[in-house]
């Protein structure tokens, strides 16, 4: 093989690796803030019920996203959806939330109750792994229609101080009537720990009061 071939065959090589090392670092560049997702983009999370389908894919769109710890979800959407969000993969394909856990599923709906209102629900990422959001309305038809999304979140910078809080501290109940403790035992209407001791007390001071007058009027004497 002729010198100058070799020597351009061996330089295509080396900047071919370079360009994968690079590729790779890029791929697995860390975060360096947390950002806002709008789900869907400007279609919104929203159900056509003319069309009977979403107004967007909302798995090609978070397909096309990366996810970190401290990132929100931004779901502009109205009352007549639903937005649930589950750790459970049974809950996510089951379209409902009625054997759900109250530890692993969410139901967002920003305290409206009237039909058709215009909502933005801010959800955070707070777990890592798989994090798994649909629409339970009409009985899971909206879900089973495509109004859902699996995405898998990374760590990323970790929680922000403002998600990161301690968990509350245990419930312990308040004492009942059995619990009550029971007053002390008295003694003449008075208690024997305190009322004694008082009494032995003042006795002392009467016998040192009485020796010192003693001693003043025989020195005065």
């Amino acid at each position: 093989m002729n010198p100058n071939t070799m020597t351009t065959t061996t330089t295509l090589l080396h900047l071919t690796v370079i360009a994968l090392l690079i590729t790779a670092a890029a791929s697995e560049t860390p975060a360096t803030a947390y950002a806002n997702h709008t789900v869907g983009g400007d279609a919104g999370w929203l159900f056509d019920a003319n069309t009977s389908k979403p107004t967007t894919n909302y798995t090609s769109w978070a397909a096309n996203q990366t996810f970190n710890l401290g990132d929100y979800l931004i779901f502009n959407t109205n009352t007549n959806q639903s937005v649930i969000q589950t750790y459970s993969e049974t809950t996510f394909h089951s379209c409902s939330t009625e054997d759900a856990s109250d530890n692993d599923t969410l139901h967002y709906n920003g305290g409206e109750t009237e039909f058709g209102k215009s909502l933005t629900i801010p959800v955070p990422l707070t777990i890592t792994g798989p994090n798994y959001f649909f629409s339970d309305v009409a009985e899971g038809v909206q879900c089973k229609s495509g109004m859902a999304f699996e995405i898998s979140v990374n760590h990323g910078l970790g929680l922000p101080p403002s998600l990161n809080q301690p968990p509350p501290p245990p419930y312990v109940a308040p004492p009942g009537p059995d619990d009550a403790q029971s007053p002390p035992i008295t003694i003449n209407g008075a208690s024997p720990s305190l009322e004694n001791g008082a009494l032995k007390s003042s006795a002392n001071v009467c016998v040192l009061l009485s020796l010192l007058l003693f001693g003043i009027a025989s020195f005065l004497a």
